[in-house]
């Protein structure tokens, strides 16, 4: 494939600008914000790099599209593709950011560290013996580069750690995987489930209430995708405390919109999106290790497969 003429779109197009150009000499770069993007540019171009444009682009025009996410489903979700053009995605330490930013809300809860703020509060001493992590089973839905590097730090600390997947193929770290359609199976058994699921038809909406009424007592963290979980279904949840807590950095409208019912939840836990951020230096190396390997015509470890989505 020859890439010539490379278009990056991206908040931080300035940072990515001084890491790019001063490692590749032999190409045309073109680093705007999404609010200069037009299909002309996208004409001029060979490449686009990108991530969670909002508008609607024809992506036929280039040879390949390179997300600096790990998601894809903006540019495939419900969407047509030419499997002409070749789709790959960030992949960097999105798995131990992730895999980090679940343990510090599962300790949290494990710790009771809001009872001990609210006691502090009320001047109150009332002991409560901390849970132990060993004693716990965790439920994580996806099992590919992020639900595994959390199976390898929860399952580290003495957590049995179960999955599920499509494919339901066995992976390292995972005392049992199970394929989607025999996840209900075993759901009633665990005290934490973590979604990392990508967004794709046949993950759309899938947390909802035939999986919420059957959990009992049971913290939830959603990393993967906000439309993965129907909100109605996890607030009625909530008030009937099948689900204790729930941990909520993606949604199926970001920003939050102020009015939504999640925010003053009491239980509810709210981040912006931000438990594996792409930094610049991330994004640029991934992106030039692609590139590179475009050249040379080398595998691509990190190439969407169209079809699945992922």
């Amino acid at each position: 494939m020859d890439i010539r003429n490379i278009l990056i779109v991206s908040p931080m197009y300035r940072e990515l600008k001084l890491l790019i150009e001063k490692e590749v000499t032999d190409k045309s770069f073109r680093f705007i914000s999404e609010g200069e993007l037009t299909q002309d540019n996208l004409s001029w171009a060979d490449a686009l790099v990108s991530f969670n444009l909002k508008a609607d682009y024809d992506y036929s025009t280039v040879k390949w599209v390179h997300s600096l996410g790990a998601g894809v489903d903006r540019f495939l979700f419900k969407k047509d593709w030419n499997e002409e053009v070749l789709l790959t995605r960030t992949i960097c330490s999105f798995g131990q950011r992730i895999a980090e930013y679940c343990l510090s809300y599962f300790l949290k809860d494990l710790q009771f560290h809001d009872t001990f703020w609210e006691q502090k509060q009320q001047k109150k001493w009332e002991q409560r013996t901390p849970k132990l992590i060993g004693e716990q089973k965790v439920l994580v839905y996806g099992t590919g580069e992020i639900g595994q590097m959390i199976a390898k730090v929860f399952s580290g600390l003495g957590v049995d750690v179960f999955g599920v997947s499509l494919s339901g193929k066995q992976s390292a770290y995972f005392k049992e995987v199970m394929k989607l359609e025999d996840h209900f199976s075993q759901i009633s058994e665990k005290n934490y489930i973590i979604n990392t699921l990508p967004l794709t038809e046949q993950t759309e909406k899938l947390f909802d209430s035939s999986i919420f009424n059957k959990l009992s007592d049971v913290g939830f963290i959603n990393v993967g995708r906000g439309a993965s979980v129907d909100e109605g279904a996890l607030l009625q949840a909530l008030n009937e405390n099948s689900v204790r807590f729930a941990v909520l950095d993606v949604f199926e409208h970001e920003p939050l919109p102020g009015n939504n019912p999640l925010w003053s939840h009491p239980r509810v836990q709210i981040t912006p999106h931000i438990s594996a951020v792409t930094t610049p230096n991330e994004g640029a190396a991934c992106f030039l290790e692609t590139l590179k390997n475009i050249d040379e015509n080398k595998l691509l470890k990190n190439r969407v497969d169209t079809k699945k989505g992922y």
